[in-house]
């Protein structure tokens, strides 16, 4: 009986490794993806699909900052690392873009890092070295 319930809370815990960025979600087959909701519409933007968590959850708060401005640097996965193409006053389009850049951006960084990094030693990364 103790072994389920081990099993139950190695489930749970991997669940919530996965939620730990806003915005995003893993695929059954282990992508990651990200949209968001236009505010005052029920129109959706897709931001992607990427292979590392922090690359969705980058778009995700490009998309997020250009739609809502500064009030929302409080809600970001990475308030700190938003890239200059993160404006406000882009069209929906150009935020899909600008949103998609720097997601691939940070999937770039964090697949690198993963192969070159010893022991996978935590690295600083910034979406700026990339756009």
């Amino acid at each position: 009986m103790s072994t389920s319930s081990d099993e139950g809370t190695r489930t749970t815990s991997s669940t919530t490794n996965e939620k730990r960025y806003k915005g995003i979600r893993c695929r059954r087959w282990g992508k990651w993806v990200s949209e968001i909701r236009v505010p005052g519409s029920q129109e959706r933007l897709w931001l992607g699909t990427y292979s590392t968590p922090e690359g969705a959850a980058m778009a995700h708060d490009v998309a997020c900052y250009s739609l809502r401005g500064g009030v929302s640097l409080h809600k970001l996965n990475f308030p700190s690392m938003l890239p200059p193409t993160a404006r406000t006053d882009l069209s929906p389009r150009s935020i899909q873009k600008a949103a998609s850049d720097a997601g691939m951006a940070m999937d770039a960084r964090f697949i690198t890092s993963r192969e070159t990094a010893p022991n996978n030693e935590a690295l600083n990364v910034s979406v700026d070295d990339y756009l």
